[in-house]
């Protein structure tokens, strides 16, 4: 019966690094939403977890899950951050659930640290009651669902930026899959013309490290910065890919194949036309707030920026924390974030509702339009010619109140 349920469910378990004395286990769960769970925790658990902040329960790291990266024979793993998710209280069992659903083909680890636990001996890093080492070691299982029969049916869904008109030094695109992709020779398939069909020669910055996200299906694509910053020997002896003004065409080839060695179901084309030179460095105070939620409900806030924002920083970078009484310091408040009008506009919508009081918009100033530019910085000037980003603060933040 337990071979039946493996096979209804489609779930290859690689492996579980707990013993037969250990108390916890980990049991992953997708068949409607992709969950992870950790069964045996007492009630005393089950009480001081449910009351802890979400934030506390991340940065525990009580219970986390990574993919699991391939690596070349005589290279070294990378440190991969962990997945994305919330942590709850289900019934009996701490739940993690991911951003994203679990993607086939992927291996995931999931690690349990029971030594974490509130109120265990050794949680904080001090060291465990060896008579409870059964009860404190990690628990570790192995995850992945098995890859669909090859059809041919992977495809390249976007390319961000999404806009049709693009600034000279663009910097970046991102293309994204609709399944995991191989690794190795990207640039072999990868084609950027110009409107009479001319191939450009040699736009992209050809890394042996390619730029994939953990799942593997997006790959970054970075046009080489020597044919953009101003002044260097590349820009000056083969020019710059892009001139204001022209048609450009990017084509990602069928010859690229998925994690599966299956082909390309088709090519992928974006047309966009180049506009003029991007030098002016992102400023949040020129961004506005478009909709500001009410208290009580969990409407958006939705944000309007003035130029299109690298999406995958955007994503990333842009943050809302709540302005705490008494001068404390500011607490994060969860959401989940998301982009449309060509990257021009963020949406945030919270987890829980919206409290009345002073909020901030919390903007990291690393963050990228579409040629690079930081906050305070653009992307072409040389610091070894004395110029100094401006800003010396890691973020910068907007206020807006919940009325």
């Amino acid at each position: 019966m337990r071979s039946r349920l493996r096979t209804a469910l489609a779930v290859l378990f690689l492996g579980a690094g707990f013993t037969a004395r250990a108390e916890y286990a980990i049991r992953w769960i997708h068949e409607r939403a992709a969950a992870i769970e950790v069964d045996g925790l007492t009630r005393d658990n089950l009480a001081q977890l449910a009351a802890a902040k979400p934030r506390d329960l991340a940065s525990s790291e009580l219970l986390t899950v990574h993919v699991e990266q391939p690596v070349e024979r005589g290279s070294t793993a990378p440190t991969m951050p962990s997945v994305a998710g919330t942590w709850k209280i289900v019934g009996d069992a701490l739940r993690f659930e991911p951003r994203f659903p679990f993607a086939p083909g992927v291996r995931y680890r999931a690690e349990f640290q029971p030594v974490r636990l509130p109120g265990r001996p050794g949680a904080h890093g001090e060291t465990s009651d060896p008579s409870g080492a059964a009860r404190t070691d990690p628990v570790i299982s192995y995850f992945e669902l098995p890859r669909a029969p090859a059809t041919g049916a992977t495809a390249v869904v976007q390319v961000f930026p999404s806009g049709d008109v693009l600034p000279e030094n663009q910097l970046k695109f991102y293309v994204h899959f609709s399944a995991p992709m191989s690794r190795g020779g990207i640039y072999e398939h990868v084609q950027l013309r110009d409107r009479a069909g001319n191939l450009i020669e040699l736009p992209f910055l050809e890394l042996d490290e390619e730029l994939w996200d953990p799942a593997m299906t997006r790959v970054t694509l970075l046009i080489d910065p020597g044919r953009i910053k101003r002044g260097v020997k590349p820009l000056e002896d083969m020019g710059p890919v892009f001139e204001e003004g022209k048609t450009y065409t990017l084509a990602i080839q069928p010859s690229w194949r998925d994690a599966g060695g299956t082909p390309l179901a088709t090519t992928f084309v974006k047309t966009f036309r180049i506009g003029p030179a991007d030098r002016t460095p992102p400023d949040p105070n020129r961004w506005t707030i478009q909709s500001e939620p009410r208290t009580g409900t969990a409407e958006p806030l939705i944000v309007g920026f003035d130029e299109p924002i690298d999406r995958a920083l955007a994503l990333r970078l842009i943050g809302i924390a709540r302005v705490e009484p008494g001068g404390r310091p500011l607490s994060a408040v969860e959401g989940e974030v998301a982009l449309d009008d060509h990257e021009r506009r963020w949406t945030f919508r919270p987890v829980e509702p919206w409290s009345r009081g002073a909020y901030r918009l919390v903007v990291a100033t690393t963050i990228e339009d579409l040629a690079g530019n930081n906050i305070g910085k653009t992307f072409d000037v040389e610091l070894a010619a004395g110029a100094q980003r401006q800003l010396a603060t890691s973020t910068i933040s907007v206020p807006f109140d919940v009325k």
